[in-house]
């Protein structure tokens, strides 16, 4: 089954303020930082069903390199993955719970 990616619109947050850090610490991090998240955005796409459900019905996949999850849950409706914030792991975990 394919699944269309959607996203709130806080996740667009979520990762310019990460790769303006990134930025900051080292030029062409954010580079690396955002491949790195497509890398498992894609992943997540094409198989949502082997991460497991962590609270309510999201999901949350981890991203190899840098300290972020990727918070999502699958719209059975309109067959879509949704993702609802993409977060550094030692943030309060209540921020992307918030979200719902």
């Amino acid at each position: 089954m394919v699944y269309q990616l959607l996203y709130f619109d806080e996740v667009e947050a979520d990762v310019s303020e990460a790769k303006i850090w990134y930025k900051e610490q080292k030029e062409g991090l954010e580079i690396e930082f955002a491949a790195m998240l497509a890398k498992t955005i894609e992943k997540i796409v094409q198989r949502p069903t082997t991460y497991s459900i962590r609270y309510k019905k999201v999901r949350i996949a981890n991203t190899k390199r840098f300290p972020f999850s990727i918070h999502f849950y699958i719209d059975e409706i309109t067959i879509a993955v949704v993702i609802t914030a993409i977060v550094h792991t030692k943030r309060h975990p209540k921020i992307a719970k918030n979200r719902l």
